[in-house]
């Protein structure tokens, strides 16, 4: 099924207004929480979800194809989603075109989910040195091939891809891969405006968002990379013309972006950052949601990598730093948080980038004669991997 998209206007404060669909589903205001590993699970969502509009799209980790062929229970687990959660978005990794329809058929005919898309994106070395992630797309006639099965095996289910510029400097593949993705029936496409070799570094390129659009013309073209406010958004979108934007790591520690993206894409007033006070308060509820979903013991062990992001740039001490980033319980986030000062207003400083970023690969894993051929179609040996997640 492929989407349809109406031309963008702009209403009474000058803010894009864009009708976007994917699939059966509009996109209003047209944003897409991005699938990130170790984040993007049902209480993450929820959580997004509940401060921004029910109406975007909230994607959750990425799930490997061939742990859904296996029937694996962990990633099983991984792929739940909440009672109220629509549409449900999952995002799907692998190499092999066979497997990967395999996958779209057993999750669209247990209906796990409304919408599918496809990592093309993750540099890590893990997974690019089997041929997958930000490695795959170089690799023209297979990529036609996942495209063609996926989007068979899916019907009326909406797929969508989301890649990177490319392996490095030397190596674009994103118009190439933007054209297969289109010409092949995705729904949608999204570039995150790096290359592999950048990882997070630098700056992400937003002028290769605005050729991808000058050149998929029939479906969508969605951006991300840098989208730290809700000031970012609506200049990705006016720059570039992209139909709307994906934010992965602006939000981390944030969920309340989404009510700022929300406002501002809709031309209203963006809210006001939330007082320390009230972080805490999201804090735990965050903490509560992963709690009711995997255990407390689980819980703790993955709130714990939050809780830098939630109280960056706020004057907490190190003593209580340090007790809430080795948190066992959730009696005992209750009483940290009953500990921070609830009037301290939210910190300009806060604002500026988070989460990964480092330095650039000097050169990128590939398996052994990767570039020799973008139109060898051949599977790469040991490419299906059972790791969910990333």
């Amino acid at each position: 099924m492929t989407a349809s998209l109406a031309a963008p206007e702009t209403d009474s404060v000058g803010a894009p207004r864009t009708e976007l669909r994917i699939g059966p589903y509009p996109l209003d205001p047209p944003v897409v929480l991005a699938p990130m590993a170790g984040i993007t699970n049902v209480a993450f969502r929820t959580l997004c979800r509940e401060f921004g509009s029910a109406t975007s799209l909230y994607v959750c980790e990425m799930i490997t194809a061939r742990a859904i062929v296996e029937r694996n229970e962990k990633t099983l687990n991984m792929m739940a989603f909440g009672p109220d959660e629509s549409p449900r978005s999952m995002q799907l990794y692998g190499v092999d075109p066979k497997t990967l329809g395999e996958a779209v058929r057993i999750v669209v005919g247990e209906g796990w989910a409304d919408h599918i898309d496809m990592n093309l994106g993750c540099p890590v070395r893990k997974v690019t040195r089997l041929g997958g992630g930000s490695a795959l797309p170089y690799k023209r006639r297979l990529f036609r091939e996942i495209v063609r099965e996926m989007v068979s095996a899916a019907g009326d289910v909406p797929v969508t891809f989301k890649f990177r510029i490319g392996i490095d400097d030397e190596h674009h593949t994103y118009l190439d891969t933007g054209r297969i993705a289109e010409e092949e029936g995705a729904a949608a496409v999204s570039l995150h405006a790096r290359t592999a070799a950048q990882l997070y570094s630098g700056q992400a390129d937003w002028s290769h968002i605005a050729r991808l659009k000058e050149t998929v013309t029939t479906i969508p073209v969605l951006g991300n990379g840098d989208i730290f406010t809700a000031d970012d958004a609506l200049r990705m979108m006016a720059e570039t013309g992209c139909d709307g934007v994906v934010v992965g790591r602006g939000c981390l520690g944030r969920p309340w972006l989404f009510a700022e993206l929300s406002a501002a894409l809709r031309g209203e007033p963006i809210p006001a950052g939330p007082t320390l006070g009230k972080v805490g308060e999201i804090l735990y509820r965050h903490a509560a949601l992963l709690t009711e979903h995997d255990g407390e013991d689980k819980a703790m062990r993955d709130i714990r990598k939050h809780m830098a992001w939630y109280l960056m740039g706020f004057p907490v001490g190190s003593a209580l730093r340090r007790q809430f980033a080795t948190v066992t319980s959730l009696a005992q986030i209750g009483d940290l948080v009953a500990q921070l000062d609830p009037d301290v207003p939210f910190p300009a400083d806060a604002l500026g980038p988070r989460g990964r970023q480092g330095s650039p690969q000097t050169k990128v894993a590939l398996p052994d004669g990767w570039l020799d051929d973008p139109e060898d179609a051949t599977v790469p040996t040991a490419a299906d991997v059972m790791h969910s997640g990333g």
